[in-house]
């Protein structure tokens, strides 16, 4: 009888822990192949499919190619909660050689990237692609550790919780090194509209 009652209610403990606890998300796919979006030394534009936001981020670094870095995103569908988004746009652009902080404006999630590289600075300008769901707010937001963990490494950056988004990111620029390390800044979103906007 304890084994029978075990089979029934296993699978009804693992359908509720998926649906109301955090879990893990991965293995990601990025893209077709696992090609990168860009090649050295070239801008590039990737877009989430409609309703998908970031949830992994992978470079890798060439110091003889212009101390520049390949790229690659993986996108996930956002919670059904959230509902479609209402609308999309790029943010302002993150200048190339400087440090900066950015959330997307008015509750927006991150859902693309676009770059281009600049040789006379050995780096990129940044935009983000964001997307707003209703109006819904972040909230319980913090910084991951810094990605890569030191400048010139690989970087492989996922999302490892479910209903976490992507809202922006604090990158530092190393003069020496050439290259950036990031800290995304992540955040729940409400299940509910709010009656304020966060810009």
């Amino acid at each position: 009888m304890d084994t029978f009652l075990l089979c029934v209610f296993l699978p009804l403990v693992t359908v509720a822990w998926g649906q109301y606890s955090d879990y893990y998300y991965g293995p990601y796919n990025y893209g077709d192949n696992d090609e990168w979006v860009n090649v050295y030394r070239q801008g590039f534009n990737f877009q989430c499919p409609h309703g998908q936001v970031i949830v992994a981020v992978r470079s890798v670094f060439s110091k003889k190619e212009g101390s520049d870095r390949l790229w690659n995103y993986a996108c996930m569908p956002a919670s059904q909660s959230l509902g479609e988004p209402t609308e999309c746009w790029w943010e302002e652009i993150n200048r190339a050689g400087t440090e900066w902080y950015q959330t997307c404006s008015n509750n927006g999630l991150v859902a693309g990237f676009q770059s281009q590289y600049f040789p006379s600075v050995l780096d990129r300008e940044w935009q983000f692609y964001c997307c707003r769901y209703s109006r819904r707010c972040p909230y319980s937001c913090w910084l991951t550790t810094e990605y890569p963990g030191h400048y010139g490494e690989d970087m492989d950056m996922m999302m490892y919780t479910y209903d976490y988004y992507i809202r922006g990111a604090t990158t530092t620029f190393s003069a020496v090194h050439r290259d950036r390390q990031w800290k995304f800044i992540v955040c729940r979103m409400t299940d509910y509209d709010c009656p304020f906007q966060n810009v």
